[in-house]
């Protein structure tokens, strides 16, 4: 398993990260079953957000009450959890005062003293930054937050935080898989009019990210588009599974494993969010995070799956 330091941070951070927005309703064997795989497969970093499960918190009290960490146990993981979701809304919330709510909740429901990182979970059209400032400094001053970050957003929306913000943003989580990779495909068609690949959707985030050392954390690494079901295996990508299929056997790994190679391949040192509650699937991730896929594997992946290569 590959790992590095982020940028801006002590925190040492594998390069697959354990979602865990599913185990609402997992027992503790197979929540234990899960995270020890992961731990096995040299995971040490999981993913959680206030609204993970069917009710406020319920995702990060499962896995607390399944885990049950001892200090050593705690501070051997990264844990990250996000906020700004408000589902009832629906709507999003960025104030000082949801942000110091939410923070309070997921410590009681995580049962830890501090969290490791905290992103804000999608834009707030209604953020100001300067009661994100105030609410981050207190986090950071009390210990109860390590690091902080965004979630899903653009350039503009990073910056306009940052001129208020005084903490480093050392994490974007963003939606990207072989096929859903406007953030890279947009890139590589550049100036070629005629073709809709080429239209910018994401205003350079990826470039940015590299830029300003804000690590990319690639969530629904398997999902064909917004949550339109997976890749791997649809007859809608006959070409795109055949060299999946092809390059799994060559290196004798399962597709997910070739699935995860395609974005830690990429120099911005990606992080893939796995979503899935399968240990074994879990292994497989992990063990595609090592694959030092060639340049023309990772192109031929990129041009099965439908993007252009001018």
């Amino acid at each position: 398993m590959k790992t590095f330091t982020m940028p801006g941070t002590d925190i040492l951070a594998p390069n697959v990260v354990l979602g865990l927005m599913r185990i609402d309703e997992k027992s503790d064997d197979e929540v234990r079953a899960l995270v020890r795989t992961a731990l096995d497969s040299g995971i040490t970093f999981v993913d959680h957000a206030d609204v993970y499960g069917s009710e406020l918190h319920g995702c990060e009290r499962r896995f607390a009450e399944a885990m049950r960490l001892t200090s050593a146990e705690r501070e051997s993981l990264v844990i990250q959890t996000k906020c700004g979701i408000v589902r009832q809304g629906p709507y999003f919330d960025f104030s000082y005062e949801h942000i110091m709510e939410s923070v309070n909740g997921s410590l009681r429901a995580l049962g830890t003293d501090y969290i490791d990182i905290l992103l804000l979970h999608r834009p707030d059209a209604l953020v100001e930054p300067d009661e994100v400032a105030r609410a981050f400094d207190e986090l950071s001053v009390s210990g109860k937050v390590r690091a902080f970050g965004v979630s899903n957003h653009t350039p503009g929306q990073i910056e306009l935080l940052r001129r208020s913000v005084q903490q480093p943003l050392v994490a974007n989580q963003l939606q990207l898989s072989v096929t859903h990779a406007s953030l890279v495909a947009q890139g590589v068609a550049a100036n070629m009019a005629s073709l809709d690949q080429s239209i910018s959707r994401d205003v350079g985030t990826l470039d940015y990210c590299r830029l300003n050392d804000i690590t990319v954390q690639a969530w629904s690494p398997f999902q064909a588009g917004f949550f339109t079901g997976p890749f791997l295996g649809s007859p809608e990508y006959v070409e795109l599974n055949q060299v999946i299929d092809r390059l799994a056997k060559q290196y004798d790994v399962s597709p997910i494993s070739i699935a995860t190679a395609w974005i830690t391949r990429h120099p911005a040192n990606m992080q893939v969010v796995l979503g899935t509650t399968t240990p074994d699937r879990v292994a497989a991730a992990a063990q595609g995070s090592d694959l030092p896929l060639t340049r023309a594997e990772w192109y031929e992946m990129f041009r099965a799956a439908g993007h252009v290569v001018p």
